[in-house]
């Protein structure tokens, strides 16, 4: 019976398959780093304009700032490693 789903031995067909195989893994993993890079590119961004934000906080409210650092320091004070 002949074989219609396309995946019988096809002489050549697997060689072909193989090489751009090869050539898509490629391609894929300099992508993969693009991707990497820009995604650390933005979380820097990200966490330099999160610090900027508590800055200002800190200058807008100091009674609340103070608190919270007190806070800090009793939450480091009693953890245990």
């Amino acid at each position: 019976m002949p074989d219609t789903t396309g995946r019988g031995s096809g002489g050549g067909r697997g060689e072909r398959t193989t090489a751009s195989a090869t050539a898509s893994a490629s391609a894929s993993a300099s992508t993969q780093r693009d991707r990497e890079q820009e995604r650390r590119h933005k979380r820097a961004a990200f966490l330099r304009e999160l610090d900027e934000a508590r800055e200002l906080r800190d200058r807008v409210r100091p009674r609340r700032a103070r608190a919270a650092r007190m806070r800090q320091q009793m939450r480091m004070r009693t953890f245990r490693w």
